[in-house]
Parts: structure tokens; sequence; C-alpha cells
């Protein structure tokens, strides 16, 4: 793993990073190296966090695990079972379940955000309940880039006894508890200092990369009217890295602005792989987890990534194509982190990079390292 780890550096442009890797409860990788601010040269430290994009989305699957857990909900219930207004505009039957495996037909929302609205989560749900879906709920997915996060969040409001955001639990039941440098709106306390500043990208630097991302995908996303571009849009950033700026870090977008390190992430996939237990996941929960994966009745063929794409319960799964192991549960983030729990192997694995890379999963700089977990079990 330390072998690889250096070869990234030395033949395949990373700048700064970190991979930890958490094998039936035991921290057995650790690594950390490169600079944190490519502007000022710090270094990397090993307690450095930064923004992680997707793989937020698992963490926040994590939340809703143990709310169903703790019986607060059922995904195959209704969503407007918990939130009345959902019902609006055609989304009455939607469960729970569809709309953490992508089905629901709500990746774009039409209601403008930026980090002021995103602050006012009443106002944010108000715009959620109002869509309308862009396919029939079920026959198809798409990923939700930004929304089920969004969605996620608002859900928990309604069934949490004490009416918290995915940040707000995520902190006091879970960072605050096993003591894990992950954050959904990050707190003023945390300085400068502990964050790597982001390498990204405009979205047109996308056509300069077309053997990393898929064609049709691509074109998409230089349309602002199609549901690819629309998906990624809101709220509307010049680069992606602008998610990682003091505005926006404040607030929670609970499937893509989690800043963290690795090794929390490891952690915290570590805890699942063993069972969930120190979570408070019940095995009923875990089992459906850990279950495979139902392609909509449209098929596996994402409408929004232009990709065979599987997800179950907020997670993605492992397809031909993006393969992590048959049980194993994660989400990749822009950029090249990843997060992902394999309970066949125990393994929690997480590894987060400063420098963004232009594929949708599987860059080479954690694939090569991904690859080294699976020859080393």
């Amino acid at each position: 793993m330390r072998d690889v780890f250096r070869t990234n550096f030395v033949e395949h442009g990373e700048s700064g990073a970190a991979c930890c890797v958490v094998r039936r409860g035991e921290v057995v990788v650790d690594l950390w190296g490169g600079v944190r601010d490519h502007r000022t040269g710090a270094r990397w430290e090993p307690d450095t966090m930064t923004t992680v994009f997707s793989t937020t989305k698992g963490v926040s699957a994590i939340v809703m695990a143990i709310a169903a857990s703790r019986g607060w909900l059922d995904y195959d219930a209704r969503v407007a079972s918990y939130w009345p207004e959902f019902a609006q505009a055609g989304k009455e039957r939607i469960t729970v379940r569809e709309l953490l495996a992508h089905q629901a037909g709500l990746a774009a929302v039409d209601t403008p955000f930026d980090a002021r609205s995103l602050a006012d989560l009443d106002l944010v749900a108000r715009g959620l309940a109002a869509q309308r879906p862009a396919w029939a709920p079920g026959e198809r997915h798409g990923y939700h880039a930004i929304t089920i996060g969004f969605y996620e969040s608002e859900l928990l409001r309604r069934v949490d006894p004490k009416k918290r955001s995915i940040g707000a639990f995520f902190r006091e039941e879970i960072a605050n508890v096993h003591a894990l440098d992950f954050h959904i709106g990050l707190p003023p306390t945390v300085g400068d200092e502990r964050l790597a500043r982001l390498r990204g990208f405009p979205r047109w630097q996308l056509l300069l990369h077309p053997g990393s991302l898929p064609a049709r995908f691509v074109i998409a996303m230089m349309r602002p009217d199609t549901l690819a571009a629309r998906a990624f849009a809101n709220p509307k950033v010049a680069n992606a890295a602008e998610m990682g700026s003091p505005a926006y870090r404040a607030v929670e977008m609970p499937a893509s602005n989690g800043i963290g390190s690795a090794r929390a992430i490891a952690r915290l996939y570590g805890m699942m792989a063993t069972g969930g237990s120190e979570l408070g996941i019940t095995p009923k929960v875990m089992a459906d987890v850990v279950a495979p994966a139902t392609a909509p009745r449209g098929g596996t063929r994402d409408r929004v990534l232009f990709v065979d794409t599987l997800y179950r319960l907020g997670f993605s799964r492992s397809t031909r194509t993006f393969s992590f192991g048959e049980r194993a549960f994660g989400t990749p983030g822009a950029g090249g982190s990843f997060g992902y729990a394999d309970p066949d192997r125990g393994i929690g694995f997480g590894y987060v990079p400063s420098r963004m890379g232009f594929w949708l999963n599987s860059d080479p700089r954690e694939l090569r390292l991904r690859e080294a977990v699976l020859a080393c079990v």
C-alpha cells in the first residue's frame, strides 16, 4: 500500500492525499503525504481534512440506516407518510427505498438554491416538496447527485424526535461519540490550517478528458437544459472546488459537501464492515444493506450518468465496470475520493485527494490503492 501510494505522487500526478484502511476494527493502513495547499506548499498533516463531494452520500446513508434501526422509518413506507407535503406533484406513492435508490425521478430541483438559502432548511424543504419527478418513480434510476441528501435530511427531520438534520445528527450521535473527523456543515471552530485546498476545474474542462468520462455524459453536461446538467447545477458554482469555500462548507449538503479525513471515513466504514453494532445498526437493517441491489423496471442504465449503475439504501454497489466487492457498499466522490465497507473481508476503506480527477468512479489513483488492499487480503 505504501509503495502504491508513493507511486501515485511520483508517476501519476498526485499532489496531496491520504488513504486509510481498517480491517476487523484495527487500523492497518494510515498514509498521508504531499501538500494540503498547492499555493503555499503547506504539508498534508495526519489530521488534514478535505471536501469529499459524493463520498458524503455514504455517510448520510449510514445515518438513515441508524434511523431505520431505531424504528423511526421503514424503508418500504411512503415518504409522504412521514412528510405529508412531499405528496405534491405526483410524488405521493414514492417509497423511502425508491428515494434512496435514486429511482424517485428527483435528480434535479427547479427551486434555485445558494449558500444563503441552503441555511434555511424550511425553505429548502418547500422547494423539494414542490418538485415534479422527471420520470415515473420506480421505472428508471438516475444519479441524484446533490438532491438526495436534501431529501434524506428533511425526511430525518420529520422522524427524529429531536428534529435534527443529518449534519446535526451525525455530529451528535456519531462523530462526537466515535471521535471522527468528519463534518456535514463545518463548524466555525475548525480553522483553515486543518483543511486541504482543492484544485478543481470549470465544467468545460470535462471536454479535455474524453477517455475518463462517458461521452454522452460530457455532452449532456455542456447543455444546461439536460437532466444531467441540472442534476449538478443547483446550487450553481463556477468551479467544483467552490464547494470547499467558507460560504458553502458552513451549510449542510448531505450528498455533496462533507468534509473529513480518510481516517474518519475508513473507521466509519470499518464499523459497518463488522456489522454496524457500534453505530446502533440492527442485524435486520444490515442484512437489507448488504442484500443484492435491485435494478428498476427500466434497467440499470443511469438517466444522469449514462452508464450502468446499481444503488441500494443510499449506497452505490458493484457493477461490471465498477467492482469493489459482491456485498460491499459505499460511495465515490467527484474528484477521486472513495469510501466503502466490504463485510466479506471486514474492511473499511477511505481515500481523499486534494487534486480533483476526471472520473465518475475508479480514479486511477484510488483504484490502484483499492486493488492493493485486495491483493493484501
